[in-house]
C-alpha cells in the first residue's frame, strides 16, 4: 500500500475535484494492495444517505443508510472502523458475497462536512491494520481538506 499512497500523492496534487480525487484514490488503492477486493467511495447525499460514488471492482451497493451496515457506521459515528469478520458485524450489508473483512474511513472536506467514506474490502479476515488506518486518514485528510465541492 505505501506504493500506492505515494502515487496517490503524486497524481492529487493540487487537484480540488472531490470526484477526481476519489476516482484516482480508488483505481491506485484497488490495483496497488492484493489485499483489497473492493475499494470505492459513497458519498453524503444528505438526508442520512451514502450513494455509491467512484469505485473499482465488482458492483457495489447503491444506497446505504446511515442506520446500515459498516458504512453507514463510520458516517453516522464519523470514524474509522475496522471489521475483522463482517459476518460479526451486527447490521453489515452483504453487497458483496466475497467480502470477509473491511475498514472505512470518513471523508471530511474542509468546512468540516462529511463528504462520504472510503470503503475497502478484502476476502480474507482481518487484514487490516491500526497501521492501515493511520496512513488511509493521513492520506485522505491530505487530499481532502484542500477540495471543492463538485456541482
Amino acid at each position: 500500500m505505501d506504493q500506492a499512497l505515494k502515487n496517490i500523492t503524486a497524481i492529487c496534487k493540487g487537484e480540488k475535484d472531490v470526484i477526481a480525487n476519489m476516482a484516482t484514490i480508488s483505481c491506485e488503492l484497488f490495483h496497488g494492495d492484493p489485499r483489497f477486493d473492493w475499494v470505492g467511495f459513497y458519498r453524503n447525499m444528505g438526508d442520512d444517505t451514502l450513494k455509491i460514488g467512484p469505485y473499482q471492482g465488482g458492483h457495489g451497493c447503491l444506497t446505504i443508510p446511515f442506520s446500515k451496515g459498516v458504512c453507514g457506521a463510520a458516517a453516522r459515528k464519523r470514524q474509522t472502523l475496522i471489521v475483522d469478520d463482517v459476518n460479526a458485524f451486527d447490521g453489515h450489508i452483504a453487497c458483496a458475497s466475497s467480502t470477509v473483512s473491511e475498514i472505512v474511513l470518513p471523508v471530511i472536506g474542509p468546512d468540516g462536512a462529511l463528504l462520504g467514506v472510503l470503503d475497502i474490502d478484502s476476502n480474507q479476515p482481518a487484514v487490516f491494520a491500526k497501521a492501515d488506518a493511520v496512513a488511509l486518514e493521513t492520506m485522505l485528510h491530505d487530499i481532502f481538506a484542500k477540495v471543492q465541492k463538485s456541482a
